[in-house]
């Protein structure tokens, strides 16, 4: 269907000459993404006016943008919002038809609208989306002071009616930012719609379009640029409309834009959309408290200023400073503050922020006494401190009381287990520490070592030994005793110690207990600290990483270095109970496997029994993982010819499968009517997350560890989950002829730990290198 004039072309031309802005081709020179913005809005703008006037779009009827089109922010695949507004032509409807219908056959995503200047009033009085759409309508063609009118009336109305409608638009924002999540902190923000993204940057000059605020800062107008540049990019590497930055797309957008890695494109985009955030946090608090008083709320009287702490107060509903508090003569009046609002779930005024900004010198080492307290009680209030330390960073008073904390601000993970940054997931950390605050003898000590445990990240090193230092010079500045600054180093240095031995060590090893016991230097107090850290830690890094499971092995372990402190014998090495020995003699008997499942146990338990021989692990985790069991351990014991197995399971979704069904197909393997790996390949490509295109998964990698003492080998995989990976590694182990005496699965996201302990070869005698070369050969086979 062609409609244009001579010199105006179809719609397909304008999707030609749009695909030649994005490729230009071989030889020639790419726009950058706000020259590429400026040309497509260009682009459209000429398309659009040229067919407009081809159809006798002129007198008395108008076209506007709104949208990306009309705050001229375009990305290469955004759709087009249009309003055709008119003062009562009678050809109305083939004016719309004939300027929709080109862009509809050319597939340009389009969002539309015809209204007369009344209509677009009206639906901006009761539409918050339309009102905000077409306070940016910009002109494009037709009668321009049909526009105008409709421009002004609308921002006329906005501002005479922003009482009533303050509500609703505050509202709206803070279910997006629950919804959605921050753009800041994350490993994969939504650029558009997550907290300090474009809609917000909107929100605040809606509110400048109120006159409630003034126009947006120069650091959210810097952000701006970046967020679109961003979003520009990941359009033209998606060619679709995307909003979401995925870690695997984030190297060639950063490459596009000219940053050194994906890992500094997301720093600098956590900190511009911190900027924005803050500045929409405080933007609605500061319209909220200058909105127009009418009726009787005119005559009431201003709120009183309540106190809350010494120096400070409430007033309008913000944490303020007393008319005569001074941070010169009050040195812990910024940590006061700050405590206040995190115990009364109060924000802390902006300009509050900004007097102590200007005016608080710098804590004195030592700091004094109070200063201390107030520090433990921000940390100690929980999931209130997090916004309180926000707007402490954003204004540099946080730096200031740790300038250390530098380093990690907006520091991007580098394993895909974490979804915050470095910064955001100490203070996340802190907050969950919070709540174990009861569980330990110093809940101080607790409450500083989650704040610091990965204070070193980011400097280089071993981010364990960097931070050990870190934190005994912090603690030192905090005015600590010396050995409670020794003790704070070490719950830093030994962050880790508890959770990668109990999830990738065999517990009933005494050599395994002992060597913690060891590292510790029998301090019991540490242990309980670091027990406590363990969990904050696994709460605060992402979704699965604390789980049942892991807590079990982390109180297992913790009990057993306690009875080695204690001078106690540690448990005997469980042996199979009574149960299993009587399932071991059903299989003895008639030579058929046996699978008894345990759902009352947390987690859940699967006992397989079979025959001995070469394969039963691989064999016996295949076909769990066939029916969407997780396995997270498995224990090996031979008895009188008979593999007993016992499993630590849980289900990938829904409860547990029929044991009778698992029995029968474990049957069917052994006896050889069942090809295992092309049933779970099969189950792979059904149920497995689909990969994203592009995405390429790290290699995977071998390493070993000796215990001298007791000659025990541990192998480890560190590689991307999938299903069936344990069955596919245990068969390469098995085929190695290694003895196997458990496995460890520890999963981190995407990524997994498999450990194994190997006794050596069937035939006895320890692994020499050829082994090891081969035994990794064959793993990373098994992996890939």
């Amino acid at each position: 269907m062609s409609t244009g004039g001579p010199g105006v072309g179809e719609a397909s031309d304008l999707i030609r000459a749009k695909a030649v802005l994005l490729d230009p081709g071989p030889g020639k020179r790419r726009l950058g993404p706000e020259a590429l913005r400026t040309a497509l809005v260009d682009l459209h703008d000429f398309w659009l006016s040229s067919h407009a006037a081809a159809i006798g779009l002129t007198d008395r009827v108008a076209l506007v943008a709104v949208g990306a089109l009309g705050r001229r922010e375009l990305a290469p695949y955004s759709d087009l919002d249009l309003v055709l507004l008119h003062d009562g032509r009678k050809d109305i409807e083939r004016l719309a038809e004939q300027l929709w219908y080109p862009l509809w056959d050319a597939g340009i995503g389009l969002d539309h609208s015809v209204r007369t200047p009344g209509q677009a009033v009206q639906v901006a009085a009761t539409d918050l989306r339309a009102a905000l759409g077409l306070l940016e309508a910009r002109h494009i063609a037709g009668d321009a002071a049909l526009s105008d009118k409709v421009r002004s009336a609308v921002r006329q109305a906005w501002r005479a009616g922003i009482r009533n409608r303050f509500d609703e638009l505050a509202d709206g924002a803070r279910d997006r930012w629950t919804k959605v999540g921050d753009v800041a902190h994350r490993v994969e923000p939504d650029l558009k719609n997550g907290h300090g993204g474009l809609r917000d940057i909107q929100l605040i000059e809606a509110l400048a379009l109120a006159q409630l605020l003034g126009k947006p800062s120069a650091d959210v107008q810097q952000a701006r640029g970046l967020i679109l540049d961003c979003r520009t990019e990941l359009h033209r590497l998606a060619r679709r409309a995307r909003d979401v930055l995925r870690a695997q797309d984030a190297d060639e957008v950063a490459a596009a834009l000219e940053v050194t890695d994906r890992f500094e494109l997301a720093r600098a985009l956590s900190g511009a959309a911190r900027s924005v955030s803050f500045a929409a946090e405080v933007g609605l608090r500061s319209a909220r408290n200058v909105l127009p008083r009418r009726g009787l709320a005119a005559l009431r009287r201003p709120p009183v200023r309540r106190p809350l702490d010494f120096g400070v107060v409430e007033h309008l509903g913000e944490v303020a400073l007393a008319r005569d508090a001074s941070a010169t003569r009050d040195p812990a009046l910024v940590l006061r503050v700050a405590a206040t609002a995190a115990r009364t779930g109060l924000p802390v005024a902006a300009g509050t922020l900004a007097r102590l900004a200007d005016t608080a010198p710098e804590l004195r080492e030592p700091w004094p006494r109070p200063a201390l307290a107030e520090l433990l009680s921000l940390l100690g209030s929980g999931r209130n401190m997090v916004d309180v330390v926000e707007a402490l960073d954003r204004t540099g008073l946080w730096g200031r009381l740790l300038p250390e904390w530098g380093a990690v601000r907006d520091l991007p993970p580098r394993d895909r287990a974490h979804v915050w940054t470095v910064d955001r997931h100490l203070v996340e950390a802190a907050a969950q520490a919070a709540r174990l605050t009861t569980q330990v003898a110093r809940p101080d000590l607790l409450l500083i070592g989650a704040l610091l445990h990965d204070i070193g990240k980011g400097r280089g090193g071993d981010h364990s030994v960097v931070g050990e230092s870190l934190a005994v010079q912090i603690g030192r500045r905090l005015g600590l005793p010396e050995p409670d600054v020794l003790l704070l180093g070490a719950m830093v240095r030994h962050h880790l110690l508890l959770p990668h031995t109990a999830t990738r060590r065999d517990l009933e090893d005494p050599a395994t207990v002992t060597r913690v016991a060891k590292t510790l230097d029998g301090n019991g107090l540490l242990l309980d600290l670091l027990e406590a850290l363990a969990e904050a830690d696994s709460l605060a890094t992402g979704p699965a990483v604390w789980s049942p499971w892991k807590r079990r092995l982390i109180s297992d372990l913790a009990r057993r270095c306690r009875s080695v402190l204690a001078g106690e014998p540690l448990p005997a090495p469980c042996t199979p109970s009574a149960a299993s020995l009587a399932v071991a003699g059903e299989v003895a008997a008639d030579g058929r496997p046996q699978i008894r499942l345990e759902p009352t146990a947390d987690p859940p338990t699967a006992l397989v029994a079979m025959p001995d021989r070469v394969g039963s692990l691989s064999a016996a985790a295949g076909v769990l993982a066939l029916h969407s069991l997780e396995v997270h351990a498995a224990e090996l014991n031979t008895v009188d010819g008979v593999s007993l197995l016992r499993f630590t399971v849980s289900p990938r979704f829904g409860g547990l499968p029929d044991p009778a069904v698992l029995r029968s197909e474990l049957s069917r393997v052994l006896e050889g009517t069942l090809e295992l790996d092309e049933a779970l390949a099969r189950k792979e490509r059904d149920y497995a997350p689909m990969a994203p295109a592009g995405e390429r998964p790290p290699p995977p990698r071998v390493l070993w560890f000796d215990d001298e003492a007791t000659g025990a080998m541990v192998v480890e995989l560190r590689g991307t989950d999938r299903i069936g990976l344990l069955h596919q590694v245990a068969a390469a182990l098995e085929a190695c002829e290694v003895d196997l005496r458990w496995a460890r699965v520890a999963t981190l996201g995407a990524s997994v730990v498999d450990s194994f302990g190997l006794a050596g070869p069937c035939r006895g005698g320890r692994l020499g290198p050829a082994d090891r070369r081969r035994i990794e050969q064959a793993m990373l086979a098994a992996a890939r």
